[in-house]
C-alpha cells in the first residue's frame, strides 16, 4: 500500500496549569503518538493543538517544537467551553502520511483524557 494522508487523535490533561506541566505532558503525548504508530519526523504534515480555556501558561505547540518539530506546521486553538467538559485538557489532531490503514492507527489518550475515549484500547 502506498502512503496516504491520515489523521491521528490524542489528548492529555494537566494537574495544574504550569509551563513545566504543559511541556512535559505535550511532549509525552506527541512522543507516544509517534512511537505507537511508527511515525517519523518526515511523515508529519501538520499538528493542530487545542486547549481548554483554563490553560494559559504555555502554548502546547511550543512544547512540541522542543521535540525537534520546529519545521512542522503547528497551530494552537481554543477548545470550546462546554459545561461538564474535561478540565485542563489539551487535544491533538496530527496529520501524517502512512501506509497504515485507518483502523491500524492507535489514537492516544493519556492522564485524565483517557475517559474521553474509553472505547479505545491502551
Amino acid at each position: 500500500m502506498a502512503a496516504v494522508l491520515r489523521a491521528l487523535r490524542g489528548a492529555t490533561t494537566l494537574d495544574e496549569d504550569t509551563a513545566d506541566q504543559v511541556n512535559d505532558r505535550v511532549q509525552a503525548l506527541v512522543g507516544t503518538m509517534m512511537e505507537r504508530n511508527g511515525i517519523g519526523h518526515d511523515d508529519l504534515v501538520s499538528i493542530v493543538f487545542t486547549a481548554t480555556d483554563d490553560i494559559a501558561s504555555m502554548f502546547p505547540a511550543a512544547a512540541a517544537r522542543s521535540l525537534g518539530l520546529g519545521d512542522v506546521p503547528l497551530i494552537c486553538a481554543s477548545e470550546l467551553a462546554i459545561t461538564g467538559a474535561v478540565p485542563r485538557c489539551i487535544r491533538v489532531l496530527m496529520h501524517l502520511y502512512t501506509e497504515r490503514s485507518r483502523e491500524a492507527l492507535h489514537h492516544v489518550y493519556l492522564e485524565g483524557a483517557r475517559s474521553l475515549r474509553d472505547d479505545l484500547p491502551d
